[in-house]
């Protein structure tokens, strides 16, 4: 039998920064003649000046740059490589653009308010004595129009020419009928000019324009922020000595020395020594997590009370931090349904504008019988219409959500996930860390006298969080820690181990019950349901070579809940959405918390999957 053999298009996703776009119709036009192009499939995103291209059948980044190029704007690839670097060079970019900007608003308001400033006093007898002369008006209108609206002109002239209209058409047209119907009366020695209209208008545009800049350079914010987790410095260990480099300058199976409270680097693997490591920015638990010889660490967490040498396994845009930066972008840059919606209303909206201007100046013509007194409503029409704030909205609204989601630990995986997060009905809540503090400490304990002592020795090898409430109760009474050999943990229910050739069981009530209900467990019943009662989790500690005795003690821990809980509860409520809270305590301890927070329905007893 003859086989085919297929050959499947190689299919890649290449991103671009775009220079130039000023409204919706520009990233609309951009977008529609890079999806008419076989192979291409794109994406362009105003707020973030950025396209998301799939190339096939052998295209390439410069066949993406050219067809942008043609259209009046200007493009570059996005290198994923430099993550780092592109992300500080468009923070520059953006800002540069906004001084710029700023300088030539400012320029431009100076020139303005010499010629609106009359329009105040128009309610004043003899106001009209108080009109600029009409050479006057010419002089500063000029710069006005020619120099800080340069940029309408330059952007209405790219757009026309490759067969579309944007918003600088608009503000371009409008301005440029009021100024050049003003020149004209002046030459014929007339004394109501239009100059005020078109300068005002240029210059209320351009703070548009300012405020827009501002807002896209604080959306990147959150990612910059993510990035600063980042140290810029890595011990580098070699040949027996430390040498201070440049992070990015780490490759792969370079060994490093992470200092106490330092960040740590690069993703990588611990070769010496023990520590706590803060990977809440990563996990959103507070709780410090357990670090010893082959456990994993990850770049941007925060290293605790000990130094440890580490082996990096991946680095630069390679580490778990990278990718969550990545994943931030894509949802900034990703689209959400309803703004396809107003990009195809955009589409249509600057020739509908014009037509409606041409119908209002034909109008006011003919009802005035002047002209002049059409051309004012009719430039109105073209300027106040413009479709910025329509294509601008909803990316702009998707970054700064995105953006401050990231920033307090959640992450959103694109803009559509965003769009639907308004249809949520149900809400599970985990209750350790995330309605309560996450920062559990002992509370009170019953039990013989080395109880604390070999069940803190037990917990240090744990990374529960409760286990260092413990380890730290045992410090504070400056007890010692003893060997354990034989470690095991039973997820959700305890751990075991042997310590002085004895062995010992450490859980929560019930587990020990299970293991040891022929005990002397009657005996501490009392204690633990008071303290459970009180929204507090009980441990048990348990010889298991004592059969009729085998409880040695019981502590108690509580974790109180947050301060912000209750209120945002009350608000998720208030929107109509019912709240779960998940937890592996015990029915008491998770009774007294949900009613604390005001959750009405819990799950008590849920084991880790």
């Amino acid at each position: 039998m003859e086989t085919k053999q297929v050959t499947v298009p190689v299919i890649k996703t290449i991103d671009f920064s775009i220079q130039g776009m000023t409204c919706a119709a520009c990233s609309t036009r951009i977008e529609k003649v890079l999806n008419k192009k076989e192979g291409m499939q794109a994406t362009v995103n105003l707020a973030t000046e950025k396209a998301r291209v799939r190339l096939s059948d052998g295209l390439q980044a410069g066949d993406v740059i050219e067809a942008i190029r043609n259209l009046g704007y200007d493009a570059s690839e996005i290198i994923k490589e430099n993550l780092y670097k592109n992300t500080e060079e468009e923070r520059k970019q953006k800002e540069a653009k906004f001084k710029k900007d700023l300088w030539i608003f400012r320029a431009s308001v100076a020139f303005t308010l010499p010629l609106v400033a009359p329009m105040f006093l128009m309610f004043v007898p003899g106001y009209h004595s108080l009109m600029l002369p009409a050479v006057v008006q010419f002089v500063l209108a000029t710069p006005v129009q020619f120099i800080s609206g340069f940029r309408f002109y330059k952007g209405a002239y790219h757009s026309l020419r490759s067969g579309g209209a944007n918003m600088d058409v608009l503000v371009a047209l409008g301005t440029t009928v009021a100024y050049v119907y003003s020149v004209i009366l002046l030459l014929l020695d007339e004394h109501h000019l239009y100059f005020e209209a078109s300068a005002s208008v240029i210059t209320l545009v351009l703070l548009g324009k300012i405020l827009e800049s501002r807002a896209k350079v604080k959306t990147g914010e959150a990612i910059r922020s993510l990035i600063g987790l980042r140290p810029r410095v890595a011990h580098l260990l070699k040949d027996q000595t430390i040498i201070d480099v440049d992070i990015d300058d780490l490759i792969t199976k370079d060994r490093f020395l992470v200092k106490p409270g330092e960040r740590i680097p690069a993703d990588g693997v611990v070769l010496l020594g023990k520590t706590e490591v803060d990977e809440s920015m990563l996990t959103g638990e507070s709780m410090p997590v357990s670090k010893v010889e082959k456990d994993k660490v990850f770049a941007g967490t925060l290293n605790g009370h000990a130094a440890i040498e580490v082996e990096a396994l991946e680095v630069g845009t390679g580490t778990v931090l990278s990718g969550i930066i990545r994943m931030v972008e894509e949802a900034q840059g990703s689209r959400a349904p309803i703004q396809r919606l107003a990009d195809r209303i955009s589409g249509i909206f600057v020739p509908a504008v014009l037509g409606i201007a041409v119908f209002v100046f034909l109008g006011w013509w003919i009802v005035a019988g002047d002209a002049a007194s059409a051309i004012v409503p009719s430039v109105a029409v073209l300027v106040i219409a413009c479709p910025c704030a329509l294509g601008l909205a909803t990316p702009t609204a998707i970054m700064v959500g995105s953006g401050l989601g990231a920033k307090h630990g959640i992450l959103i995986r694109n803009a559509s996930a965003l769009e639907r997060a308004q249809k949520i009905q149900t809400l599970i809540l985990d209750k350790t860390g995330t309605i309560t503090e996450g920062k559990p400490s002992v509370t009170s304990m019953l039990g013989e006298e080395r109880m604390l002592s070999i069940t803190a020795s037990l917990e240090s090898r744990s990374e529960h969080p409760l286990a260092v409430a413990v380890v730290k109760e045992a410090a504070k009474n400056n007890l010692p820690l003893m060997d354990v050999s034989d470690f095991k943990m039973e997820a959700g229910k305890g751990i075991s181990g042997i310590i002085e050739n004895k062995k010992f069981v450490l859980g929560s009530p019930n587990y020990i019950r299970s293991l040891f209900s022929q005990s002397n467990i009657l005996s501490f019943e009392k204690y633990i349901a008071e303290e459970e009662a009180k929204g507090r989790t009980v441990i048990v500690l348990a010889d298991s070579e004592d059969s009729r005795n085998a409880i040695k003690g019981a502590i108690s821990i509580s974790d109180s809940i947050r301060p912000t809980s209750r209120p945002a509860i009350d608000k998720l409520k208030s929107m109509g959405i019912h709240l779960i809270m998940l937890t592996g305590d015990n029915e008491r301890t998770a009774s007294y918390i949900a009613g604390e927070a005001g959750i009405s329905e819990f799950k008590a007893g849920i084991l880790p999957a």
